[in-house]
């Protein structure tokens, strides 16, 4: 079988797209690890698969390089509105259907701003904070998150919480006077992407009951992004946005 692919990436956080809206992609775990794989496929931290909406633009489809199928992704949330738009599909803004339930995006330059689902719990857990922004997520802070070993803590804390036998993900966030720094250790790639937007999503409304007020700006190893939010009672945000860049890099054929 021959797929036709785009290579999308948001901050470094890469992506494979394909146009699924006939449903002929092969939903295996194999065919998706080895699409994904670095050395033997196209490479790339997730696929995204764009098929047909009966109420909405488009549904979004999304697996981890580890082949299953995840909850949300921010940044391949972005990534997948952009390729919306290279397919004619949708003009100045678009609304579609994800696992975690329906998002809006609109196209500023190279930018795209998309919104987040609410947040109505943030916990307190160990040493860190445990919430829900489309994937669950841990926030720890550190002074040094340059020197941190990510894939080790992060693989370490992972798997900690036995409520979540899927893992969570882990954020490690270093304060900064114009924002926030972000390293990310994802679940399903088991090691640290060069950003994660719903990881950045939720060290940006952790990092706001510490101080912060919207809008956040978030630098991770990948690049900038910046979390707007209006913060109600407690620990309840509502009308969460990330916005930054997604990119097309690249299309092409690989044959299965």
């Amino acid at each position: 079988m021959n797929i036709h692919f785009y290579k999308y990436e948001g901050t470094g956080n890469d992506f494979i797209m394909v146009d699924n809206r006939d449903l002929s992609f092969p939903k295996k775990e194999e065919t998706i690890r080895l699409l994904c794989d670095r050395r033997f496929g196209i490479g790339a931290d997730g696929l995204i698969l764009l098929e047909e909406s009966v109420e909405h633009d488009f549904k979004m489809v999304y697996y981890n390089s580890d082949g299953r199928e995840s909850t949300f992704c921010g940044n391949g949330g972005r990534c997948v509105a952009s390729f919306a738009r290279k397919l004619n599909l949708v003009e100045e803004k678009t609304q579609f259907e994800a696992k975690d339930g329906l998002h809006q995006a609109t196209f500023h330059g190279s930018a795209v701003r998309l919104k987040m689902r609410d947040v109505t719990e943030v916990k307190t857990i160990l040493d860190g904070y445990e919430l829900f922004t489309g994937s669950p997520h841990f926030v720890v802070f550190t002074d040094h998150v340059a020197q941190t070993d990510v894939h080790k803590e992060g693989r370490r804390i992972r798997t900690m919480d036995h409520n979540m036998p899927d893992g969570i993900n882990v954020n490690f966030v270093e304060k900064q006077s114009d924002g926030i720094y972000v390293r990310t250790y994802e679940r399903g790639v088991e090691d640290e992407t060069l950003s994660c937007g719903t990881g950045v999503t939720a060290s940006a409304l952790v990092a706001s009951l510490n101080g912060y007020n919207s809008p956040v700006q978030v630098q991770t190893p990948g690049g900038m992004l910046e979390v707007e939010f209006i913060r109600e009672a407690g620990s309840t945000f509502r009308n969460v946005f990330l916005k930054g860049p997604a990119r097309f890099v690249f299309e092409g054929h690989f044959e299965i």
